[in-house]
């Protein structure tokens, strides 16, 4: 019992400090925290808005094992270790920050794109949202990129070689997957510039259709017909395209002859009887009735009106509605419409 006493006696007085320094500032890390995180909560009650919430939790999910590998660190600093032991410490203590560091970077960008997420799917329930998850997803890899680069840069590796190489690979891969790239690249274009949207219809040359998914690589289209039309987001961002979605109102022009044999009175009565069936209707806007031409057969009449809608069925509806009262009015005032008639002249 003496004995290790005395061997208890031999230990060098720098030893014993660094003990009680570590048992101190365990200790007081572990209040601090408690006090910290209490303060936060009593905080965040008081407001609205989760990001306090999200950096209470970030605080509570810190385990033990780091604030005693962190007192481990202060604690040694006056002891003269071995360079590997001390090199171990410091390094241990490095790669905790940096991974907790890297995890609440992270929790804040899956914070913002799942805020994001929820924004677009309350002010338009239709549109696709798969880009923000990947975007957020990207970003979660380049902050651990980053991170690693810094860790390996700490640790005395060389990492502009490193990252020269991955460049030169980088160039390499490009190359070989070019046709892929540019579609990833443009589906990001349609994405911020929005030329279209899930659930527009849309014209891209002969072809039309309703937008129904915006992937990756391509995007894809349900055409009236029925079949889904798949196109490159490479094709759509080099070519013109038509979108009825976003049309406020619709310009609608259609043309009708009535026979030779109409007199001049009567035709003068046309444009008031169009005019008066189109203002009858509250959702068009008449924009002008013009006697056009002498047709081959007919006298031919243009009409030009708005429809207050983009809905195809709507404008086939007042059409409809126009083509039969036009019917009948002209019946009433014995005006009658012209189809493709020959005369046949005989000389003896």
């Amino acid at each position: 019992m003496i004995s290790q006493i005395t061997a208890l006696t031999r230990i060098p007085k720098e030893y014993v400090a660094s003990v009680l320094l570590f048992v101190l500032l365990l200790i007081i890390l572990r209040t601090s925290k408690n006090f910290i995180v209490q303060l936060l909560k009593k905080f965040a009650k008081k407001t609205t808005n989760e990001i306090d919430d999200m950096i209470v939790d970030a605080i509570e999910r810190i385990p033990w094992f780091f604030y005693i590998t962190l007192s481990v660190g202060i604690a040694t600093k006056p002891l003269a270790l071995p360079l590997w032991v001390d090199k171990g410490i410091n390094y241990a203590i490095t790669i905790l920050i940096v991974f907790y560091a890297v995890r609440f970077v992270n929790n804040m960008i899956s914070f913002f794109a799942e805020k994001q997420v929820a924004k677009q799917s309350e002010s338009d329930k239709g549109e696709d949202t798969t880009f923000i998850s990947i975007i957020g997803t990207i970003t979660k890899i380049v902050v651990w990129v980053l991170a690693a680069i810094f860790l390996l840069d700490n640790f005395g590796i060389k990492v502009t070689p490193l990252i020269a190489g991955l460049g030169i690979g980088g160039i390499a891969v490009a190359f070989a997957f070019q046709n892929i790239l540019e579609d990833l690249f443009s589906s990001f274009t349609i994405y911020f510039d929005k030329p279209f949207k899930h659930g527009d219809y849309i014209v891209i040359g002969s072809d039309s259709g309703t937008v129904e998914h915006i992937g990756l690589k391509t995007t894809r289209i349900r055409t009236l017909q029925g079949q889904e039309l798949i196109v490159s987001n490479r094709e759509l961002t080099s070519i013109r395209i038509n979108n009825y979605k976003r049309m406020q109102k619709r310009r609608v022009v259609f043309n009708f002859g009535v026979v030779y044999d109409t007199p001049t009175e009567k035709l003068k009565k046309i444009n008031k009887i169009v005019e008066k069936i189109i203002s009858n209707n509250k959702n068009l806007e008449l924009d002008r009735v013009h006697f056009k031409e002498l047709g081959d057969f007919s006298l031919n009449f243009e009409v030009v009106y708005y429809i207050n809608t983009r809905e195809y069925k709507a404008y086939m509806d007042a059409q409809q509605e126009i083509n039969f009262a036009l019917k009948e009015e002209f019946e009433k005032e014995g005006i009658e419409f012209a189809y493709p008639t020959q005369s046949i002249i005989l000389e003896k």
